[in-house]
């Protein structure tokens, strides 16, 4: 059920909603409810940012009530919303440690009339704090939601709360929801390594990260042996060429009589089209091609090695949404950082210094590992990725760097112990 309008509000039959003169606090932010959505594909750790701002919403008297709008901005579009602060501090923390998007996701980049919609909204409810947890797509809608508020003299503190697996977000180090995504990605290549090495054969797994090689280089973790996989990993921000992945192929195995490769869903051939995108047409609503959710891609590199090499056992998976939302695998470090942002988004909407902008995450110099918070501009963080730097891509594009691992395993934490026989042969017996 859609909650109640607040008292002191009318609705005219169309246009905007005639709202009280603008109360301000003392610290010359305005005084009013709170909307927070989340946006974009889940991770296993986006709702210890959602409590994290919930609960230190509840500690500043410019924020009144605090609604959840469901499944991002079309649950503001439908006015669907929950009253955050009528759920228990044991519910809340529970949420917190629970995978997924506790509110419901969705992909929609608001139209103007979105925006006039999502504005009229807002004032019938008389919401002055917007914080929106996402990636980049998400930060583009934050930032023109932000643009149409100032363009249309409503008074919104509008804030960027940081999450993607992809790792992708500009201005930051890292962003929550990496290390959780990586160390699923680790211990899965662990297992998988296992399997290959007990019945040897071509095993390659396709990862996601769209264009950016972050979470499939976290395969790289998994290595704890001499021999180990994956023994090769293919990343977007180099050229992939189907003859040179055959010959990779071919080499380890003919070293190593098996092979298990890590591939990003987002490869791209010389002319910078990824492989994925020949293979699907379909796109959301921010323009973005579909490279998940399909076993094309694995199966089109299966049928490459079976093709051009005398290798009979070739298999293939796709880790697919498996990475987002999978219980129990959060990264501590992971965890503790994005309630961090959560919270951070908060106090800086009633600070009154900034009106808006994305919090960031960056890391101290230094050998022990350490955050740094920020805050930025919406636009510098909205539609644009980044990428893997070429410090961490190995010369041969066929492998990450110790530069790499050494960034991503604060990020990721402790993996289990893998266990292995000595293998002292006893001699056979004449």
């Amino acid at each position: 059920m859609p909650l109640s309008i607040p008292r002191g509000f009318s609705t005219p039959s169309r246009g905007f909603v005639n709202f009280p003169p603008l109360i301000m606090a003392k610290s010359k932010t305005p005084v009013g409810n709170m909307v927070i959505a989340q946006s974009g594909g889940p991770t296993m750790v986006i709702n210890q940012s959602l409590i994290g701002a919930v609960l230190e919403a509840k500690k500043h008297r410019q924020i009144k009530n605090i609604y959840g709008s469901l499944h991002g901005i079309a649950g503001i579009l439908g006015e669907n919303f929950i009253d955050l602060r009528k759920e228990s501090a044991a519910t809340l923390e529970a949420v917190a440690k629970t995978p997924s998007s506790g509110l419901g996701s969705v992909r929609k980049k608001p139209t103007k009339d979105d925006c006039l919609a999502i504005f009229h909204v807002l004032q019938k409810y008389d919401v002055r704090y917007f914080f929106y947890i996402g990636g980049n797509d998400t930060a583009e809608t934050t930032h023109i939601i932000n643009e149409e508020a100032k363009a249309n003299n409503y008074l919104l503190q509008c804030f960027h709360i940081p999450k993607t697996i992809d790792n992708d977000l500009r201005e930051n180090d890292h962003t929550p929801g990496f290390g959780s995504g990586a160390r699923f990605v680790a211990e899965a290549f662990m297992g998988d390594n296992l399997d290959n090495r007990a019945l040897p054969g071509v095993k390659i797994n396709i990862i996601m990260g769209r264009h950016a090689g972050f979470l499939t280089a976290a395969a790289a973790l998994a290595r704890v042996h001499p021999g180990d996989g994956p023994h090769l990993v293919y990343l977007p921000e180099r050229p992939f060429d189907e003859n040179k992945f055959a010959r990779d192929v071919g080499r380890v195995y003919a070293k190593l009589g098996r092979c298990v490769v890590a591939v990003s869903e987002g490869i791209c051939d010389k002319n910078g089209t990824a492989i994925a995108a020949k293979l699907s047409k379909e796109v959301d609503s921010h323009g973005n091609v579909q490279l998940s959710g399909s076993g094309a891609l694995g199966d089109l590199l299966s049928g490459i090695i079976k093709n051009k090499t005398k290798i009979s056992r070739v298999r293939a998976d796709t880790f697919g949404y498996l990475q987002r939302s999978f219980p129990d695998m959060a990264s501590s470090v992971d965890s503790t950082e994005a309630r961090e942002v959560g919270k951070l988004a908060v106090r800086h909407a009633v600070a009154a210094k900034k009106q808006s902008g994305s919090v960031t995450i960056n890391r101290k110099a230094g050998k022990k590992y350490a955050p740094s918070y920020g805050l930025v501009e919406l636009r510098k963080v909205s539609k644009d990725t980044r990428h893997m730097p070429d410090k961490f891509i190995h010369k041969d594009a066929n492998d990450v760097t110790p530069a790499f691992i050494a960034y991503a395993k604060p990020l990721v934490g402790k993996l289990p112990v893998i266990g292995r026989f000595k293998g002292v042969r006893v001699k056979k017996v004449k």
